[in-house]
């Protein structure tokens, strides 16, 4: 079960205390910038983790301006559109309500998951690969500040590319299902307060083990549904 820190006590909560019950996500950011892009990427992130255990997410985002630009931003970065705020009334058959706030920012009743900032000299470059931003950005603990340069994000780039290009090679031979216990390194890493830098720990380990080929894309292919990295873009490409 996913379990995360609320910020306003410190202690562990579940994420969906009800089973099947409606959980909903409220994203929280006064404007646009590299991060506000973060929190609602984390808030993707808990999105998709809810899914994956099979609980109804309602998606909200809240903010005060800039509002094109930011969903613009996060559609670029694979983040799925939340509804907004203002066009909808109070929910109904809500089991929980968890609200992804920036650091220091909003600070709604209810459950509360915080997000440090990113850290940086100028805005993302216009050029810079969107898949790769998202990468780096994932690749830190949700509560650390990220350092989002030149640097990161070629490390980021040259990660996916090597990933893309592996799982592509790894769908040429007979599917095989993902190992239980990989399966359960992937699920209990996400649902530990979502703790998406050990899943991309374990998806490393995988590359490197003696999982067969048709396993291990199985593994990155599973792992993409929360990641959002189009593991599998390449798939069909020449070789």
């Amino acid at each position: 079960m996913l379990r995360i820190i609320d910020d306003r006590t410190g202690e562990p909560v579940d994420a969906a205390p009800a089973r099947r019950g409606l959980t909903r996500v409220e994203a929280h950011v006064p404007g646009y910038d590299p991060s506000a892009l973060r929190v609602l990427l984390v808030a993707d992130v808990l999105v998709r983790a809810l899914e994956l255990g099979g609980t109804p997410v309602w998606a909200l985002l809240t903010g005060e301006r800039e509002q094109a630009e930011l969903r613009a931003g996060a559609a670029a970065l694979g983040i799925r559109p939340f509804e907004d705020r203002r066009d909808v009334g109070p929910g109904w058959g809500e089991a929980q309500v968890v609200h992804v706030v920036g650091e220091g920012g909003a600070e709604p009743d209810g459950v509360r998951i915080a997000v440090a900032p990113v850290e940086q000299a100028a805005d993302i470059p216009e050029d810079a690969d969107p898949a790769a931003v998202r990468l780096a950005l994932l690749s830190t603990r949700r509560g650390l500040p990220v350092r989002l340069d030149a640097a990161a994000l070629s490390e980021a780039h040259e990660t996916l590319v090597h990933w893309r290009r592996s799982v592509a090679a790894w769908a040429r031979h007979p599917s095989r299902p993902v190992p239980d216990e990989v399966r359960g390194q992937l699920r209990a890493a996400w649902e530990d307060d979502l703790n998406v830098p050990d899943v991309l720990r374990t998806l490393r380990w995988v590359e490197a083990s003696q999982v067969p080929e048709g396993a291990r894309f199985e593994t990155y292919a599973y792992a993409d549904r929360l990641l959002g990295l189009e593991l599998t873009r390449d798939l069909g490409a020449p070789e």
